[in-house]
């Protein structure tokens, strides 16, 4: 987040605000209209892929919508060590590469295993993974609030903080092994899915195709998120060469990590896939036919 705001003018600040709310709803419209025509369309919510792909959405739009408020917070508001904390423990559970993992795995059976994936790949399971995610994230980042419980005085909780992950928790071992992780996974499930594609003919060979541009865009989407924990690096970086524009880097990178991120999901899924496609033309053609 922006952790300088009053080194604002007040004019500066809500120029600032305006952009971060304006950016904020235009995202979180655009990825509701998916949210609503999934929930709308029964042949979404039947495949195991859409149900993966609607959770990073929604789980995009939680994670902007938490950012914008902190953002705003960040310039208003002082912001106690505990409210933070709490905040914190649902921003950094939504902003989980986790589910990109799941996605890519998904692809690679739809290809590599196409027999099995109607076995394998269900809805009920699909609720697992995305059940075990939030499991896995909600738990490692309550761990890092004990951690601080265990490792700090208690006169911590009662000063006011910039709540930015980096100075609340310090663990980046996790990051580090859960980046990992995601990083193998999307990359082993490319490579197999580069070789199905080379091997398949016709239109096997188109399906398996799409779906290494999908992990291949998994992959893009991934080294975005990486930029959260590259950012206070870069930030640190940038600020030494112009200290003078600090409040305008940290405000560009906020818009970077936090904001222009949470539109790669449509973009990925919904411009390229043709269900959704069709779905879409007929809802804005019904919208229009209602201004009219």
């Amino acid at each position: 987040m922006n952790s300088s705001g009053r080194l604002d003018s007040w004019s500066h600040a809500l120029s600032k605000h305006l952009i971060t709310v304006a950016l904020g709803c235009l995202i979180n419209g655009t990825n509701g209209v998916f949210v609503y025509t999934y929930f709308r369309g029964q042949v979404f919510q039947r495949d195991p892929r859409y149900v993966l792909y609607i959770h990073l959405v929604i789980n995009d739009m939680i994670m902007l919508s938490l950012s914008v408020a902190l953002q705003i917070l960040t310039y208003t508001v002082p912001l106690g060590f505990a409210p933070c904390c709490i905040v914190l423990l649902f921003l950094v559970t939504t902003n989980n590469p986790l589910s990109l993992a799941g996605m890519a795995l998904e692809r690679y059976i739809a290809v590599c295993r196409p027999l099995h994936h109607v076995h394998i790949c269900t809805v009920r399971r699909a609720h697992v993974v995305i059940a075990l995610t939030w499991v896995v994230s909600f738990g490692s980042t309550f761990i890092n609030i004990i951690m601080v419980l265990t490792t700090q005085p208690l006169s911590v909780f009662s000063r006011n903080v910039i709540c930015y992950q980096s100075n609340v928790f310090h663990a980046p071992h996790y990051k580090v092994i859960l980046f990992s992780f995601v990083f193998l996974t999307v990359v082993v499930t490319y490579v197999k899915v580069l070789h199905a594609a080379r091997a398949a003919s016709g239109s096997s060979q188109a399906s398996a195709r799409k779906a290494r541009n999908t992990i291949a865009l998994h992959g893009i989407q991934l080294l975005i998120y990486m930029l959260s924990f590259l950012s206070p690096i870069i930030n640190i970086i940038l600020i030494g060469m112009w200290p003078h524009k600090r409040t305008n880097i940290l405000f560009t990178s906020f818009l970077f990590v936090n904001v222009f991120p949470r539109l790669l999901s449509p973009l990925i899924y919904g411009v390229r896939d043709q269900a959704w496609k069709i779905v879409l033309v007929i809802y804005c053609k019904q919208a229009f036919k209602v201004l009219h």
